[in-house]
This record gives C-alpha cells, sequence and structure tokens, in this order.
C-alpha cells in the first residue's frame, strides 16, 4: 500500500474515533431552579378628574415608557415628553397615568413594568381590561417588549420611534392585539425599519388591529405630533380586552 494513503487512512479512522468518543461525552442533562428578581422605579402618578377611592368606578390606566435621555433619578425630567408633559400644560386625561423613571444607565424591564401595573392595579380602582402601554425611543423598544413578555395585561400598546428585536419571536401571542407604532421616516438614531419589521411580524400573524404610521418628514421626535393627535388617544381608549 502506498505509504502517503496508508497514513491519509490511519489519520481519518483516527479523527473518527476521535469524533465518536467525544459523541459519547455528550450527555443530556437539564436543571430547574426559581429566580428571584427585584425590581422597582420611582414614577410620577396623576388621578383624574372625578377619581374617588370611596367610589365603585374604575379607570383606566395608562402607562407611559421615557427615552433614554430622561434616565436618572429627578423625576422632572420625564416632564419634557410624552403624557408628563401634555399633563404639565393642562391636558387632562380620562384615566389614571403613570410614568415610571429608570435609572441612569439602565433600560426598560418587562418585569418591572409589569410589576409597577400590579402595584397601581393594588393602590388604585383600575379597570383591569383597560391598560395601555407607550413609549418613545428606548421606551417604546421597552413597549415592545413588555407586551411581547406579558401579552395578557395590556388592552393596547403604542410604540413610536422603537424596535422589536428579539422579542418578535414571542409575537405568536400577540394575534390581533391592537397596537399603533409611529416613527419618523428620516430618524437617524432608531431605524424606520425597526418599526417597519415589527409590524410585518403582526402582519405575518394575521393581526388585523395592528397599525403603522410613517411621518415622511419627521426624524427621531415623531411623538410630539402623535401625542398631540387627539385621534391617537380616542382610538388607544376605544380598546378593551
Amino acid at each position: 500500500m502506498n505509504f502517503r494513503l496508508l497514513l491519509s487512512s490511519l489519520a481519518f479512522m483516527s479523527s473518527t474515533l476521535l469524533a465518536e468518543e467525544m459523541a459519547d461525552k455528550l450527555v443530556p442533562h437539564s436543571f430547574t431552579m426559581e429566580v428571584t428578581l427585584k425590581v422597582g422605579n420611582k414614577y410620577l402618578l396623576t388621578l383624574p378628574e372625578g377619581y374617588d377611592e370611596k367610589n365603585s368606578k374604575k379607570w383606566p390606566l395608562l402607562v407611559f415608557l421615557h427615552g433614554a435621555g430622561e434616565r436618572g433619578d429627578d423625576l422632572n425630567m420625564l416632564r419634557k415628553h410624552g403624557p408628563p408633559k401634555l399633563i404639565a400644560a393642562g391636558h387632562k386625561f380620562e384615566a389614571v397615568v403613570v410614568c415610571p423613571q429608570v435609572t441612569d444607565g439602565d433600560k426598560w424591564n418587562p418585569h418591572g413594568v409589569k410589576g409597577l401595573v400590579d402595584v397601581i392595579k393594588k393602590e388604585h380602582k383600575i379597570d383591569a381590561s383597560r391598560v395601555y402601554l407607550t413609549g418613545i425611543s428606548m421606551g417604546g423598544f421597552g413597549t415592545f417588549e413588555t407586551i411581547a413578555e406579558y401579552p395578557d395585561v395590556f388592552a393596547a400598546a403604542v410604540p413610536i420611534c422603537g424596535g422589536a428585536g428579539i422579542s418578535v419571536v414571542k409575537f405568536g401571542a400577540l394575534k390581533n392585539f391592537p397596537i399603533w407604532i409611529f416613527h419618523g421616516a428620516k430618524d437617524p438614531a432608531v431605524p424606520v425599519a425597526y418599526s417597519q419589521s415589527a409590524y410585518a411580524w403582526f402582519q405575518r400573524g394575521g393581526d388585523k388591529n395592528a397599525k403603522l404610521t410613517i411621518y415622511p418628514d419627521a426624524q427621531h421626535d415623531c411623538w410630539t405630533e402623535t401625542y398631540e393627535n387627539p385621534e391617537v388617544w380616542k382610538w388607544l381608549f376605544a380598546q378593551k380586552r
């Protein structure tokens, strides 16, 4: 036998035996454990006119998630944008409005948002069938992530200039979920494709309640125009689980 052919054959046999030996070491295992997650945020709370703890009437709950620029420990920073800005200017929501704040360097945790909703529902008269979530930029991402993690908590959502990322793998549980997505076509901070991609996933699942609005000339701040549009609030508060 040719010496080179013999060496090649021996090398092949050796690698085959090594592969078989290593395969024998890949033994299936599994584990189960409980993990406790501590969550918490400071937040602004606004009660609607006519709210009365002694009254049996229950109210909608609106949760607003701010963007990365409003992180910190100063709640007054939240007054720059969104519902807090509108409320500070005199706008009256017919809902309990809660606006949490994350600390510097942090991002939205879906479990923390859900925990806050649970606290507000426990401490105030909330209609559990009318809980709404909206957010801008980082808060838009947080909105997508939170509804994907807790599809049965919210009646509708309005994510603005955000994106879904890997959360789209959980969108199957959101079939026919009312969502209105907004983005600026010229956004230099978060590509409009992020919102388009998320919307495509809702469409792929046959969601007839998903809407997408792209402002052709808007950049990153498309939330001002969105939140100042009465039709957005009319649509949002009309949704019910």
